[in-house]
């Protein structure tokens, strides 16, 4: 069945997840993971969604970033962007308007197969407070419509102890520029 993982990789999954909770308290200090797992437990296609992230290199974890201390958001958590997820134009569009070269996939085409939202550039921003990614590549965030009407789409990267937001053609893909998601459970 697709979107549900058998009771093993349930299992492994959990086992993956509940070990980087631990490792990084910084990120959710007040939460614990029992409720975490109730909630992952009861959402099989979510456990889903977070392998789906796993898989692709993003290294999910739980990180609170809103005032609502009871949400349980998942955020990518790599140190970089996601390798299984990089050189990658920015959505549908984009691709398909690529005449040669073209990469294997778009960003948004791969977030909505994996059931995970992108980051918008204030989610992407709010993360690196908590900590600092993508020292070494970047990731396309979600970009407003009358931007992309034109050709373009947004990406942020850190460096130099700032969060910069930079455009490119929504067509244009590299090997060090992904995307970044995150899943609310």
């Amino acid at each position: 069945m697709p979107n549900k993982l058998s009771a093993e990789q349930q299992d492994e999954i959990l086992q993956i997840l509940k070990a980087r909770f631990e490792k990084n308290r910084h990120r959710h200090q007040e939460m614990e993971w029992e409720k975490v797992e109730s909630k992952l437990t009861s959402n099989p296609e979510k456990l889903w969604s977070l392998n789906e992230m796993e898989k692709t290199g993003g290294e999910p974890d739980v990180v609170v970033l809103e005032q609502d201390k009871d949400a349980c958001i998942f955020y990518d958590c790599s140190a970089e962007s996601p390798k299984g997820r990089r050189s990658v134009c920015y959505d549908r569009a984009a691709l398909e308007s690529r005449k040669k070269h073209k990469p294997e996939n778009s960003a948004v085409d791969m977030a909505a197969d994996m059931g995970i939202e992108m980051l918008t550039e204030e989610q992407y921003r709010a993360l690196q407070e908590v900590e600092n990614f993508d020292k070494k590549t970047s990731s396309w965030v979600q970009t407003p419509s009358d931007i992309r009407e034109l050709g373009g789409a947004l990406f942020c990267d850190y460096r130099f102890g700032h969060v910069f937001v930079y455009h490119n053609g929504a067509e244009s893909y590299y090997g060090v520029r992904g995307f970044r998601g995150m899943l609310r459970v």
